[in-house]
């Protein structure tokens, strides 16, 4: 009797990946939990193979210099895009996709390799663990996935690679992890120094969002929920971003960039949040004026 082949199971509406085993798991603890949402139709796993069976491609594109986006398609999960920071040390993938073929290795390959792999949040930490397999270092284990230890228990794929950082960590010259939490208690973002031209740049998944239009950024403890951020929790991640020297936001999503102004906008977006959290925003077609 042959044993059911054992695959690394990948949930079909976050993205995450699983360990090895011959049956997927009986749900996804990513999203069961109170930020993220169970599909109306159910549960649903895949692994690798059969998503390169579905026809899934991954493409490449600059977004600016030493930096690039990638992007699957037809999407996995909830469509985020990857990005690559590339510095003389190899490459920093962020919040790597769902999905992951030999175009996307060779493209990192030619670019200098992988130096290690970061992500914003526990929603977009996609297939890391494979890729970190496919960029050993001398000792056998893969690229380093640098995860915060604040997000120890939303590890979904456990892996030796596995580095745990505490609120900052310097991953290559002017490229930093900065844990700011608020959607979950390790959030974070990365802070390119030299980028934009060497006004900074910060790769912010949805630790922010970035909201169309682009000029403008929200804070929510979960999106498709709806769940605002507590007062508390926004203040200490603008007291995490206050040192930092940047002026552009690449968002989670291809095409998701706040160009030019990202600091003011960030600020002038918290003081609008905390007026409509707080109360003390006042709506002139509700509040008539104290003057008149």
């Amino acid at each position: 009797m042959s044993s059911a082949p054992t695959h690394a199971w990948i949930c079909r509406a976050c993205g995450n990946q699983y360990p090895p085993a011959p049956e997927p798991p009986a749900q996804c603890r990513i999203c069961t939990d109170d930020r993220q949402y169970v599909p109306a139709s159910g549960q649903a796993w895949t692994h690798l193979d059969e998503l390169a069976a579905e026809g899934r491609t991954t493409t490449w594109a600059q977004v600016e210099p030493g930096l690039f986006e990638l992007v699957v398609s037809p999407p996995i999960g909830i469509g985020h895009r990857g990005l690559l920071v590339t510095t003389p040390a190899g490459g920093v993938l962020w919040d790597p996709p769902g999905y992951l073929d030999d175009a996307a290795v060779t493209l990192v390959e030619q670019h200098g390799g992988l130096l290690g792999v970061a992500r914003s949040h526990p929603h977009l930490c996609g297939v890391q663990t494979e890729w970190s397999a496919r960029f050993p270092g001398p000792d056998g284990r893969g690229a380093p996935v640098w995860v915060p230890r604040r997000d120890a228990a939303w590890v979904t794929h456990p892996d030796d690679a596995v580095i745990w950082w505490e609120d900052r960590a310097e991953l290559a010259d002017g490229v930093t992890l900065i844990r700011c939490g608020g959607h979950f208690a390790g959030s974070a973002v990365l802070h390119l120094a030299h980028a934009a031209e060497g006004r900074g740049a910060l790769l912010v998944g949805d630790t922010l969002m970035v909201l169309p239009g682009f000029e403008r950024v929200s804070f929510m403890r979960s999106y498709p929920m709806l769940l605002p951020l507590p007062e508390r929790y926004l203040d200490r991640l603008l007291a995490a971003l206050e040192p930092l020297a940047y002026d552009r936001l690449h968002g989670g999503w291809s095409g998701v960039t706040v160009d030019t102004g990202a600091k003011d906008v960030v600020a002038r977006s918290a003081e609008l949040y905390r007026s409509w959290l707080t109360g003390t925003a006042r709506d002139p077609d509700q509040d008539p004026d104290p003057d008149d």
